[in-house]
């Protein structure tokens, strides 16, 4: 068996066009700009370049961007005192604060200092409750992206099992509740699950989620499954760089029935599921219906 390859590139330019023509017909009709504020603490390079592609994503589809890049050293105070200002700015609907901040910043406050009508990253204390009780929130951009491929590509998940390895707040939880909402049968699986191989052989769907380069091998996929990997992990093979994922991509693939691949598959998604948010955060707010195709 080959699986086939779902491709996150693919997908996410496609959702980026859905979010960019919906953005275009809310400026028409309504005369409202969805605006994205990003706040960058520090000089981090990876966060530099996270922060660059958010930018140029935001202005591609139509909407305000505004950066806010603060020295490394800036007080929580003076930090605190900008989420307050831009919760408080009706042109701006979504703010991302990039992580990770500087140690001497507590990112768990600053976290929940934003308004989580306008928690786009979906990390607020008051977004992790509702959508743990099926409730409307702002949902994690990563998980919200595997959810939408997992869709295009099933159809209904309603009664398949589906198996997350990795139990985070950003990903591994937010995931199994979002598959539990679409009736699904989730196990939520970790480092210390007894035989983690065979419980992972019992998923229709395998999320895979843990951090670890390739831990995931063929022998624990289903054959015929379907195969998420969130895992972006860089290592050093011949003497050369290479990102893979959690998962074995070679010996997985000649499994399963499905999978994405690492680069290419989830991470392209989670940019898009942020201007998809962004433009919910901005209907919701203007009391306009959900944005079509975009939501969980």
């Amino acid at each position: 068996m080959t699986a086939t390859v779902i491709d996150g590139k693919a997908f996410a330019a496609k959702v980026r066009g859905l979010v960019q023509a919906q953005v275009a017909s809310l400026i028409e009709v309504q005369g409202i700009t969805p605006g994205l504020a990003v706040v960058l603490v520090g000089e981090d390079p990876a966060s530099q370049v996270y922060v660059r592609n958010k930018h140029a994503s935001t202005i591609e589809v139509g909407m305000a961007s505004f950066e806010h890049r603060l020295a490394a050293d800036t007080s929580e105070a003076d930090l605190l005192a900008l989420i307050h200002r831009l919760n408080a700015d009706a042109k701006v609907h979504g703010i991302l604060v990039q992580l990770p901040l500087p140690g001497h910043l507590n990112s768990e406050l600053i976290i929940n200092t934003i308004d989580p009508a306008k928690d786009v990253d979906g990390f607020h204390i008051s977004n992790v409750g509702l959508l743990g009780t099926g409730q409307k929130s702002m949902v994690p951009c990563t998980p919200l992206g595997c959810l939408m491929m997992l869709r295009d590509h099933h159809g209904s998940l309603s009664g398949l099992s589906a198996v997350v390895v990795g139990r985070s707040n950003i990903v591994g939880k937010p995931m199994a509740q979002l598959l539990l909402g679409d009736s699904c049968t989730v196990t939520i699986a970790h480092s210390r699950t007894k035989d983690l191989a065979a419980v992972c052989r019992g998923a229709d769907i395998l999320v895979a989620a843990v951090g670890r380069p390739e831990m995931i091998t063929g022998d624990f996929v289903k054959p015929g499954a379907t195969v998420i990997d969130v895992g972006i992990n860089r290592i050093e093979r011949d003497g050369k760089a290479k990102l893979v994922g959690d998962v074995h991509y070679a010996s997985a693939a000649a499994v399963a029935g499905a999978i994405t691949p690492v680069p290419g598959g989830v991470g392209p998604m989670t940019i898009a599921c942020l201007l998809a948010n962004t433009l919910t955060a901005c209907c919701r707010a203007n009391g306009l219906p959900e944005p079509v195709g975009l939501t969980a």
